[in-house]
């Protein structure tokens, strides 16, 4: 939101400074993001006079200029100054803008500097109004009349010394995209006092000859519609004034009856519309687009109305987007007579469903979408006529109305303790009540009681803690003193973070600790990459995404990490190694999503080194990084099964499931499917974990401490086995078999060896393979003799003989 330090003061009767200003706006909420002050541009740019003009003696079309100028400011004496110009109106006696050497032309981005043209020396320059940047004219230099000061401001003549504040409006306070609204909280601060501003209603000289309606489907987001004729009216360039104040926050000066709408859109926060009555058929009516009607707008663009579109039409068909822009068709131009002036209300949520489906970005839509005040929709009506009437002249019509406003009355208790309680911030109950009064609250004693009614451009305020925020925000937050929350209780506060935010931050420093990167990605992705893994459906469509290509809530983390890896890859990383921690959503329903931790691996396992060859990551790397996951959040690791199915997105052949049982998979690892790799943009292999935090179970036993270190000073024994087994006994088989043996003495069981291929066949006989264990017992009271280590190696043998069939091999 953009105005003018005098368009403030239109409104705002107040002697603050522009920086006391800016301080209370951002104070207030509404944060300055920008101050452009004419005067540290074109404050050096000073009136001057040409006392004689003469042919530059080496170029024809140059001149050389004798001028009377003030170099070292206004309040110093002239000087002569001789300046070379290109000019054609450059002449003797003329009055223009001079710049000394030193000053910065906006236009030109130039420090002016001393220099010699065409052999005769020049000291400073002679201005158009482009290159001071107030106009896109360079025909001339800017040739002012006679009677202009000498020696003064160039900027303070013509009325260019007035600031431009851009300020960040926060969604919620539609009633500051207007300067009025702006200015009201100023003064409600004390930075002045709010300006009145009655509107006067202007009597009607005759019926409107364009009737208004609203189709029964279409109130609801149409309630009400008003307008009228003026006829005779004379569609000039607008007045100077005008135009400066349009140009200041970026608007192109178009006529006066366009500037008249877009004035009031900034100034009162009241988008209107103007028809050329001749080019309208009949009355207009408000209704629902049906989908198949087409309108050219006034971008020049044409659109396809969406189903449902509040819509503007004539006999002719749709003249004009409700709420959003006008038609090309019905539009005012210089030969326009006669207008037909329209104001009316839209819902916001109607305003933003066709804004965002046509990408159509106009200042109208940004004010209806967020809330325009229902209340000044005749007012506003009234207001506009006046302008009009005043500079263009012309004649009104009786006022044609249809539906009425729609206001919602609202009325809250007011307790003057809670500013306190809520914001910590002692406030008068006679202070409160004075800020919320020149808010353009109603305030009343009913019973003992404060009600407060918002007004009516305020339709954020629904409830007491809103009218608090109120009062401490043009209290000034900025002076709440900065006190410690309340300590309940001496010493150490409990801990209050849950089991499961213990398990997720355990396992995201786990993961880190590996080596892998974190990243956070959204949480919605496109159609097509949640098909790919399981989703896509129409319940986990967004109803309002903020692009096509976050359509769907997504069903994994990898998605969203491939896509990282991707740009990664494309940016030259090839060796990458990321991990997120996030929700994944299985339905639309609460409840429906879950915690899950997932990794991504792509290139090689490590970084090149010259006495380490370099391998490429495989399955065994993405089940390390599940394992040391599934560790961390507390699972029992060695009590997991590893079961040989995956989900479609991993390959069949190289995939896994990590599971307490068959019933309870907890996690997923292995090398994803090339299909998925390529369809998300990855060249070469990926490898890929995922797993699922919630259904880990926790422990039954919720102790604080930790379980006391169990260590023995005896003396280990390891003892070594070989089994000959089928060729298709995974060896998890056999490990557990082997720790189960004897569960007091056997403190691990790993694999050291495999024999399996075609020697295997020959040597063991087809379809056998043989596993090599190492069994390490560790004994605690004693130390073990000869016949208890070989009688565990018996147990040992006999649990794999029955879990496997395998046999000790020769």
């Amino acid at each position: 939101m953009k105005f003018t330090l005098s368009w403030l003061k239109d409104h705002l009767e107040t002697e603050a400074s522009l920086d006391e200003i800016a301080d209370a706006l951002t104070d207030l909420g509404l944060e300055v993001e920008g101050i452009e002050d004419p005067a540290r541009t074109l404050g050096a740019f000073t009136i001057c006079r040409v006392i004689e003009a003469v042919k530059h003696p080496n170029a024809d079309k140059l001149k050389l200029c004798r001028v009377e100028a003030w170099p070292d400011g206004p309040d110093k004496p002239s000087q002569e100054v001789q300046v070379v110009c290109g000019a054609p109106n450059a002449r003797t006696g003329l009055i223009g803008v001079f710049a000394a050497p030193g000053t910065h032309v906006p236009g030109t981005g130039v420090d002016l500097k001393p220099g010699v043209i065409r052999g005769v020396e020049s000291n400073g320059m002679l201005c158009s109004e482009r290159e001071l940047m107030i106009s896109d004219d360079h025909d001339g230099i800017i040739d002012l009349p006679q009677d202009a000061p000498l020696g003064a401001r160039y900027i303070d003549y013509a009325g260019l010394n007035d600031p431009v504040i851009e300020i960040a409006v926060t969604p919620n306070r539609p009633d500051a995209l207007g300067v009025r609204g702006i200015a009201r909280d100023l003064a409600a601060r004390g930075l002045g006092r709010l300006r009145p501003a009655p509107t006067q209603p202007v009597p009607g000289a005759f019926p409107s000859p364009i009737g208004v309606s609203i189709d029964p489907e279409a109130r609801e987001g149409c309630p009400h519609f008003v307008g009228r004729v003026i006829r005779g009216v004379r569609n000039g360039p607008s007045p100077q004034w005008l135009q400066r104040r349009l140009r200041a926050i970026g608007l192109r000066p178009i006529s006066a009856l366009v500037d008249v709408t877009n004035y009031l859109t900034f100034d009162r926060a009241r988008p209107l519309h103007v028809f050329d009555a001749a080019r309208v058929r009949g009355d207009l009516r408000v209704h629902l687009a049906q989908g198949t009607e087409r309108l050219t707008a006034l971008d020049e663009k044409e659109y396809q109305l969406p189903p449902g579109a509040l819509t503007i039409s004539d006999e002719a068909g749709p003249e004009s987007i409700g709420g959003i822009m006008g038609g090309a068709a019905t539009g005012c131009d210089e030969n326009t007579v006669d207008v037909f002036l329209e104001s009316a209300w839209w819902r916001p949520s109607d305003i933003a469903a066709t804004g965002r489906k046509l990408r159509i970005n106009s200042d109208a839509r940004y004010r209806f979408e967020r809330g325009v005040d229902p209340a000044f929709t005749r007012e506003g009506l009234e207001l506009a006529t006046r302008m009009i009437l005043d500079l263009c002249g012309g004649e009104a019509s009786e006022v044609v109305e249809a539906g009425a406003p729609r206001i919602e009355r609202r009325s809250y208790r007011l307790d003057p303790a809670r500013c306190v309680s809520l914001v910590g911030m002692d406030v008068p109950e006679a202070e409160q009540r004075r800020i919320l009064s020149d808010l353009g609250f109603e305030i009343r004693d009913e019973d003992g009681a404060i009600m407060v009614s918002p007004p009516s451009w305020r339709p954020d305020v629904l409830g007491e803690a809103d009218l608090v925020e109120e009062v401490a925000r043009v209290a000034s937050l900025s002076r709440l003193p900065a006190r410690p929350l309340p300590r309940p209780e001496p010493g150490v506060p409990a801990p209050r973070l849950t089991p499961m935010q213990k398990r997720a931050a355990r396992t995201r420093r786990s993961l880190a600790a590996q080596g892998f990167h974190e990243c956070v990605t959204y949480s919605f992705i496109s159609e097509r990459d949640a098909r790919l893994f399981g989703g896509g459906g129409d319940e986990m469509r967004l109803q309002n995404p903020i692009s096509s290509e976050m359509s769907h809530m997504r069903p994994s983390l990898l998605p969203g990490l491939l896509a990282a890896a991707a740009r990664n890859q494309a940016r030259g990383f090839a060796d990458l190694a990321l991990f997120e921690l996030g929700p994944v959503f299985d339905g639309p329903e609460p409840g429906q999503e879950r915690l899950v931790a997932a990794a991504v691996l792509t290139g090689a396992a490590a970084p090149r080194h010259w006495a380490v060859p370099r391998r490429p990551v495989d399955a065994w790397d993405a089940r390390a990084a599940a394992e040391a996951a599934l560790a961390a959040a507390g699972a029992p690791v060695d009590r997991l099964t590893t079961l040989p199915t995956a989900p479609a997105w991993f390959h069949p052949g190289r995939s896994a499931t990590l599971a307490l049982g068959p019933k309870n998979p907890l996690a997923v690892f292995g090398e994803l499917h090339p299909r998925v790799v390529e369809a998300m943009g990855l060249k070469g292999r990926a490898m890929g974990m995922s797993v699922d935090l919630q259904a880990i179970p926790f422990p039954k036993a919720r102790g604080t401490a930790r379980p006391p270190l169990q260590a023995s000073d005896l003396q280990a024994v390891e003892r070594d086995f070989a089994f000959v087994v089928a060729a298709d006994v995974p060896a998890e088989q056999l490990l557990r078999a082997a720790r189960g043996a004897d569960k007091a003495l056997i403190e691990s069981a790993s694999v050291f060896d495999v024999f399996d291929g075609p020697r295997a066949a020959e040597a063991l006989g087809e379809g056998r393979k043989s596993i090599a264990l190492t069994v390490r017992l560790q004994p605690r009271e004693r130390t073990l003799t000869d016949e208890e280590i070989e009688a565990v190696s018996a147990r040992i043998v006999a649990a794999v003989r029955k879990a496997t069939g395998g046999e000790l091999r020769a």
